[in-house]
């Protein structure tokens, strides 16, 4: 076992108690942080994957996915002030 397997299990026991979060979630806004944990937990295997395999395309879904993200929460946090005021 490598380090890049520690890694993506590491990755895949954050992805399952993250998604248990995301189901259960008390809240929206706990919810919308789980989903976003999840998702980065994605982008972080497809990363260790890459080291992996030395495919430079998957560099390109890596950013895509981020900015993705980083929209999406924007998107999240605006619904989530929004349905608190």
């Amino acid at each position: 076992m490598t380090l890049l397997d520690l890694g993506l299990a590491g990755l895949a026991l954050s992805f399952a108690l993250a998604l248990v979060r995301a189901v259960r979630g008390p809240s929206v806004a706990d919810r919308a942080l789980a989903a976003d944990v999840c998702l980065y937990a994605i982008v972080g295997a497809i990363a260790l994957l890459t080291l992996r395999t030395t495919y430079e395309e998957f560099l390109d879904v890596i950013l895509i996915a981020t900015l993705l993200g980083f929209l999406a929460t924007i998107a999240l946090g605006a619904l989530v002030g929004r349905r608190d005021s």
